[in-house]
């Protein structure tokens, strides 16, 4: 293989049109996938999680070279020959990997790297809420809400490596399965992994997805429901295509109010 510098060598083949984030496929002796990423703060994150993912042989791509403080950062990973998993088979092939991905302990809370640390979960979804309120003030009763929530829940865990970036394309068909595009991984509470999932595949009810979980807490359920509506005023306030900040924004007015509505009277 020729020295990796982050530059795209003739012939490579572009995965991506019109993201942040930029991937070519390079052919040759030993075929890679190069990515040039848009902040410097991803580049450095998905770096930490795949030599974390290394150390800990879990399934992901192999790390070849990197330089997140380059111009654009880029990291060069091994390539994998092999299908994404279609959307009628991802649930029954995300159990494995994922429980993979849950067993490894955190330092922290918050980004591996390139971002922030933070003392607990609790703090670490703060933030967060804050920002997507922030962004969409025309959902700040719902936001309230979610807040008052966040504030009342047992959020008392032990951080586990996350994913948070679960969606169809990003599984392989693999032996195991393989999970692509690491840059969004963090610290934190597995039942996050499955709420953005639930986003992801538009599921009506997030709770179908604690049979991932061997033997949940009594506080799951409660848990996976506040983070699913996390990650939807995510999508809401912050998500590119208006399409998908629509929904998102409608499916969150609908299960919050009723969620937090039910809960008040009770």
């Amino acid at each position: 293989m020729a020295e990796l510098d982050g530059r795209v060598p003739d012939g490579a083949r572009e995965l991506t049109t019109g993201q942040a984030n930029r991937v070519w496929h390079i052919n040759g002796p030993t075929p890679y996938v190069l990515k040039q990423y848009g902040t410097a703060a991803r580049a450095a994150n998905e770096v930490a999680a795949l030599t974390l993912l290394a150390a800990h042989h879990a399934p992901a791509p192999r790390l070849l070279a990197a330089d997140p403080n380059a111009a654009p950062p880029w990291a060069a990973q091994t390539a994998v020959h092999a299908p994404p998993v279609p959307a009628n088979q991802f649930l029954n092939q995300i159990a494995e990997p994922l429980a993979a991905i849950h067993r490894i302990p955190g330092p922290h809370v918050g980004r591996l790297a390139g971002a922030p640390r933070y003392p607990t979960w609790r703090a670490y979804l703060r933030n967060r809420l804050d920002t997507y309120a922030a962004a969409a003030p025309n959902l700040a009763p719902v936001a309230a809400a979610i807040h008052r929530e966040l504030d009342t829940a047992d959020l008392d865990i032990e951080p586990r490596l996350l994913h948070h970036d679960l969606q169809v394309g990003h599984l392989l068909h693999t032996p195991g399965g393989l999970l692509l595009d690491w840059e969004l991984a963090a610290y934190g509470d597995p039942l996050s992994d499955l709420a953005r999932l639930a986003v992801r595949l538009q599921l009506p009810d997030p709770t179908h997805l604690l049979s991932f979980i061997h033997r949940p807490h009594s506080t799951a359920a409660r848990r996976l429901i506040l983070f699913w509506h996390i990650h939807q005023l995510a999508d809401a306030a912050l998500n590119t295509d208006p399409h998908t900040r629509i929904r998102a924004s409608r499916q969150l007015v609908v299960s919050a109010t009723c969620t937090y509505a039910t809960r008040q009277t009770n």
